[in-house]
Parts: C-alpha cells; structure tokens; sequence
C-alpha cells in the first residue's frame, strides 16, 4: 500500500479537481500521483422489447469525435444513484423504465481517477409523455 505524505490541488474546476500526491512506495521510494476528482456517475444498459440495447450519440471534446454511448451522467449531490438513473433515461433518450436493477458498480479508470460508475439495467421502457 501507498503511505499519502502530502496532497496539493493544482486546479480545481466546474466538472474536475486534479491533485498531486507524493507517496511513499511499499519499497520506500518516494513518487508523485496525478490524481483527477470527479462526482460518482450512472450508466444504464437499456434494453428494448426487441432486446435492442439503447445508444446515444454524444460529441465528446477530449477526443474530438461523435461516440455512441450507453445514456450516462453525474450525480448530483443528495441525489440517489437510481434517481440519476431515471433522470438520465429521461433526458438521454426520451424513454422511462418501468423496471430498472442495479448491476453493481466499478470505478472507472483507477489508474489516476476517483469516478464511480453505478451501473443500471434498464428495461420495460415506455415513451416519456410530453
């Protein structure tokens, strides 16, 4: 295990926080970590009554392209994981779960972020009346 010896916040920002931590190896070498803090996330596998997984096509700047994506987003403080869930479904896609189960949840890229990702299984999708 990493022994923290310090922790310094060189940015802090609207969507991200990157920090610097020195850490003391198991061997006793001394590193620094880029650590990137970002608020725990949802991402729905939504199935139709076809079994047709739903897509959502997002321009995503940090790699410049269009990607299809499975509808996804933050949480917002006090909210539950399931309630971001349904709200993303909702906003994403135009469709509401009558029947949404979590999956479990892993983190996203622990290599250098905190990001959670609680992971839904939606189905039973009806239109979202306007």
């Amino acid at each position: 295990m990493e022994e923290t010896l310090s922790s310094e916040t060189i940015y802090s920002g609207r969507v991200v926080t990157l920090r610097v931590d020195e850490v003391r190896l198991p061997g006793g070498r001394q590193t620094k970590r880029e650590v990137v803090e970002h608020s725990d996330c949802v991402a729905i596998v939504a199935v139709d009554a076809d079994d047709n997984v739903l897509l959502v096509r997002q321009f995503r700047k940090p790699v410049e392209k269009d990607l299809l994506e499975i509808p996804a987003g933050c949480i917002e403080p006090g909210e539950e994981p399931v309630a971001t869930a349904r709200r993303e479904m909702r906003e994403e896609t135009g469709y509401l779960p009558r029947s949404i189960k979590r999956m479990g949840g892993f983190y996203s890229t622990p290599g250098f972020c905190t990001e959670y990702l609680h992971l839904y299984l939606a189905t039973d999708l009806v239109p979202e009346r306007l």
